[in-house]
């Protein structure tokens, strides 16, 4: 395909139109708002697809569809992710157990399945062209082109990172070009950059990106302690294999479990937090998270597997896992190693079997009661309190256990 300027700026890598098709993952908001007209004005025919990947309600889903429609794209599709996001990410995530520098929960990982929407969605129109709406200061671009290289041979635009190459104050240009074309821009949009999704929600922009308090308009799903509800929730998970498999003894699917999660501790402000971490492409990033499902189903499978597992998979499991999380968080969501590391995963849940009862007064969440046939109990011993051990055998096992440590000592004692 001709990579000839098609932009204003003579050094735009934006591919002159060959086959005039182009899809575009799209979401409603601003930024892949502002590259519909963006693109058509530079001889693109855009087809967006929307994959919806559980963050976002019938009211929502209808808008995203009537915004494209006004944005006069030339078809538009909506691809239903849920089931694609518990499989593909949701159940590895949960074995694996740790967010990523040990507090975010990789919230933006339905990225690659958007790029995987997309690409299908290109194959059917015959396309080799993709477009997304990732800015040049963030994460998302890196993992999505990554993806796209992972999974073929596409050419990839990225309108966003055009137009920093002439304007500093992006979002503020996006806006106005909207503006000047007749599309309106929602109020929330004007403030933050908000991320929604099944997994949870991520908000930025603001004086969140200043490094201030939160404002009053900085609020997603979990509610305020003002509006926690008086009574303690309680809910009983069920896993086989590691993986959740029914609510309060009802099977449900994965992602319908989550979303119904999602629902239930919100209520009770469970799974936000303010986090800073290091960005793949080196910048600090500050965002809210709010993931009150996954905070709960991890805080149910951290218990279970705690019981069930030998003390040496504890210990090595959390090395894995913090790997897992790293090549997901950077891109690398289809390098090898990916693979290789969720065998283990996998392998380490065969006894993760039983049922976790949680529960919340607000704020946070505890496993307060476990049941399985696999805990490791001591027929004869429970912890502080008895064993079938005597004396000799408990200093004994001191004794040689302390060996190194004590001869050090002894040796090197100042008299």
């Amino acid at each position: 395909m001709s990579q000839r300027s098609a932009s204003t700026n003579p050094e735009s890598q934006i591919p002159n139109p060959g086959s005039k098709d182009i899809v575009l993952a799209f979401s409603g908001g601003l930024d892949t708002s502002f590259c519909v007209p963006y693109l058509q004005e530079r001889g693109w025919a855009v087809h967006t697809v929307f994959a919806d990947t559980g963050g976002v309600d019938a009211e929502e889903r209808e808008f995203i569809e009537q915004r494209a429609a006004e944005l006069g794209v030339a078809s538009h599709v909506t691809v239903d992710g849920g089931p694609a996001i518990w499989s593909g990410f949701v159940k590895p995530f949960v074995w694996a157990g740790e967010g990523y520098q040990g507090q975010y929960p990789l919230l933006v990982s339905d990225r690659y399945l958007i790029v995987e929407a997309a690409l299908k969605r290109a194959d059917e129109l015959g396309c080799k062209v993709i477009a997304h709406g990732c800015t040049g200061m963030g994460n998302d671009q890196v993992r999505f082109d990554l993806a796209v290289k992972a999974l073929g041979d596409y050419d990839i635009v990225a309108p966003i990172r055009e137009i920093q190459k002439e304007h500093t104050e992006v979002r503020a240009y996006e806006q106005k070009y909207l503006e000047e074309r007749g599309f309106g821009v929602r109020a929330k949009q004007k403030a933050y950059t908000i991320n929604e999704n099944l997994l949870g929600l991520t908000m930025s922009g603001g004086e969140i990106d200043r490094w201030q308090a939160p404002g009053e308009g900085a609020v997603g799903w979990c509610k305020p302690r003002s509006q926690w509800p008086s009574e303690a929730l309680k809910v009983t998970i069920a896993f086989e294999n590691g993986e959740a498999v029914a609510l309060d003894g009802e099977k449900i699917e994965g992602h319908k479990m989550l979303a119904k999660l999602n629902g239930l501790f919100a209520q009770y402000g469970v799974g936000r937090g303010l986090y800073t971490g290091d960005t793949t492409i080196g910048l600090k990033g500050r965002i809210i998270y709010e993931a009150p499902g996954l905070f709960a189903l991890l805080t149910a499978h951290r218990a279970l597997e705690e019981a069930v597992l030998s003390k040496h998979q504890n210990r090595f499991k959390p090395e894995v896992a913090r790997k897992w999380v790293e090549l997901v968080y950077e891109g690398f969501f289809h390098d090898p190693l990916k693979t290789d590391l969720e065998a283990f995963l996998a392998s380490s849940q065969s006894t993760v079997n039983g049922e976790v009862v949680l529960e919340t007064n607000g704020g946070v969440v505890n496993a307060v009661a476990i049941s399985s046939p696999h805990i490791l109990n001591a027929k004869g011993a429970t912890y502080a309190q008895a064993a079938d051990w005597g004396v000799e055998e408990a200093e004994g096992f001191i004794k040689l256990f302390g060996m190194s440590s004590t001869l050090w000592a002894e040796i090197n004692r100042k008299n």
